[in-house]
């Protein structure tokens, strides 16, 4: 929760969003068109005043942590991390707004495009990110000529206009350009994220021969094995082969079957009693109570090693009981525990892999080792609260429902609220089973 009112001169610009949300729609189908145009120009004004005020955040944040005494080294920390709460995002697309914001004023005509809402904050991030190799007087170059005509910038397609600039970027200076190439080798990582129907995305960004032969090594498995009458799809054998051959797990009629102390939670009663209570894989999240006891059986069956490690609730408030410790760091098991209990990294709209057990209040402040004392977060907002002026207490889920809450200060004042994933256990009471295996929302 954000506290105080923004105003643009003396008007709020709350009551931007009150007339947006109460003004009844146009009737005309052509008026309402032009109001969708308008208010595409509107959002991309907006974003780009935005960036301007993150410019500006940025400036005045570092003057007052060098007032405060900070390092030079560590000044700016933090300050993404507070304009990506501001912008309800994860604090990477708050760095990537800020490096935005501190280059706006080299690709001036980019930016005159952007604040009279005729391009999107899309087109000119890409714009920035192609041109970063180039000395300033080239860059402004580029700008001159991709954007110097707004309306012609704006007209284009992105492929059209991201095509000129790399036309223009590999002209003016070639010596970026394989700067910019080796330099993205060295970026090369495997990073997953949630799909629908409980399936993860894992991308893997490679140097062009190797992600090549990666490929042609799975088709070609793919058309031999098809050739050789495996009745699954060509699609089905390339990502099997790929999971087998990257974890080394066994397969059962060509299925690789990997072992479930990849971080399954469930309760008692959906593992032995076939309840449909809620269940998660950690670094993906929720997952059917049906797919969780197939997992376990099909690695049951295939003789894999299965772990389960038991997490308890208390019976009335509906807290995890957990361990505590009187050390600075946090224990394996705690950390684990902490892990399960959070899922994903808890700063609002973070969303990152959970890398670091992290201690609420810091250790220096009487901050406690325990499951109460301590939160899962990823490393960059990790580091970001260690900056001046940020503070964050624990406090008592104001919903009565046990789940793990913690209240963040930034230093500007701004109060946001950190709330733990509910908790495993029976179906929320607001559902009501029909029959077996099928449930439907109580009105």
């Amino acid at each position: 929760m954000i506290d105080s009112v923004a105003t643009l001169g003396t008007l709020p610009v709350q009551a931007w969003t009150d007339a947006l949300a109460g003004t009844a729609l146009p009737d005309g189908g052509a008026e309402q068109i032009d109001e969708i145009r308008a208010l595409e120009e509107l959002v991309c004004a907006a974003q780009a005043r935005q960036t301007r005020l993150a410019a500006a955040f940025d400036v005045a944040e570092r003057a007052r942590q060098q007032a405060a005494g900070v390092a030079a080294a560590q000044q700016g920390r933090g300050v993404a991390e507070q304009i990506a709460l501001a912008r309800r995002e994860s604090p990477h697309r708050g760095r990537q707004h800020l490096s935005l914001a501190k280059v706006a004023h080299e690709l001036p005509h980019a930016m005159e495009a952007f604040r009279r809402g005729l391009v999107t904050e899309w087109r000119v991030t890409t714009l920035a990110r192609e041109t970063a190799r180039l000395s300033l007087e080239d860059r402004l170059a580029v700008d001159r000529a991709v954007a110097g005509d707004p309306v012609g910038f704006s007209g284009c397609s992105d492929r059209t206009a991201f095509a000129e600039v790399r036309k223009l970027v590999a002209r003016l200076d070639p010596a970026a350009v394989a700067e910019r190439r080796r330099r993205a080798e060295a970026e090369r990582r495997v990073t997953i994220r949630p799909a629908p129907d409980t399936m993860v995305h894992l991308t893997a960004l490679l140097p062009v021969a190797q992600g090549v032969a990666v490929y042609a090594a799975l088709t070609a498995e793919a058309d031999r094995l098809r050739a050789a009458g495996d009745p699954r799809g060509r699609h089905q054998v390339m990502a099997d082969t790929l999971v087998t051959r990257a974890t080394g797990a066994p397969a059962v009629d060509g299925r690789p079957v990997v072992p479930v102390s990849v971080g399954l939670v469930m309760t008692d009663r959906a593992l032995l009693a076939g309840a449909h209570d809620d269940t998660a894989l950690v670094d993906h999240g929720p997952v059917p109570a049906d797919l969780a006891r197939s997992l376990v059986l099909h690695a049951v069956e295939a003789g894999t090693r299965t772990w389960v490690r038991r997490l308890y609730r208390h019976p009335e408030s509906g807290e995890l009981v957990a361990m505590d410790s009187r050390q600075r760091r946090f224990p394996h098991q705690l950390a684990t525990f902490l892990r399960y209990r959070d899922q994903w990294c808890r700063h609002p709209w973070c969303g990152a892999p959970i890398r670091h057990a992290d201690h609420v209040v810091p250790v220096s402040e009487e901050g406690d080792t325990t499951a109460d004392g301590g939160q899962g977060l990823c490393g960059s907002c990790n580091y970001a609260k260690q900056a001046p002026g940020w503070r964050q207490q624990p406090r008592p889920d104001p919903a009565g429902q046990g789940r793990h809450t913690v209240d963040l200060t930034t230093p500007t004042g701004h109060r946001h609220r950190s709330t733990a994933p509910p908790l495993l256990g029976p179906r929320h009471p607001a559902f009501r089973q029909v029959e077996p295996g099928r449930w439907v929302l109580i009105a």
